[in-house]
């Protein structure tokens, strides 16, 4: 069974504390992380914080050299979510390791969510964001 589209445009009517969803058990990189961990919560979308890296190039002895690690893993969607609220300059060098990584897995669903996109989101569901570092 195919579960129902990714809609993050309506919140679930539940009146749940913050310091009880799962969001606020995880230590993440970046706010904009935690944010969008507690929308997903929020909309009732199960996830799990970076839980896997794919290694990206190797040595010449084989040993891993880089890696990835995206953000999110939707398990009910099969699909990695990565966040990219980043200045352009930063953004440039993570797109590099996006395409990488569609090169050698194409197998892996992966939703890549520009500042732009970010910002919309969250307007949609009523709030706002304003930090500036990477993600």
């Amino acid at each position: 069974m195919t579960p129902p589209p990714l809609d993050l445009s309506r919140p679930t009517p539940r009146g749940r504390h913050p310091s009880a969803t799962p969001s606020s058990r995880v230590r993440f990189a970046h706010p904009s992380e935690r944010l969008f961990a507690w929308l997903l919560d929020t909309h009732d979308v199960a996830w799990e914080y970076e839980p896997v890296e794919f290694v990206l190039a190797w040595s010449a002895d084989g040993a891993p050299t880089s890696g990835f690690r995206p953000d999110f893993w939707l398990p009910a969607h099969q699909c990695f979510v990565e966040l990219t609220t980043a200045d352009q300059r930063l953004v440039t060098r993570k797109n590099a390791k996006i395409r990488r990584l569609r090169e050698l897995y194409s197998e892996i669903s992966l939703l890549v969510v520009y500042q732009r996109d970010f910002l919309a989101l969250l307007s949609a569901n009523g709030l706002e964001f304003s930090a500036t570092s990477a993600a």
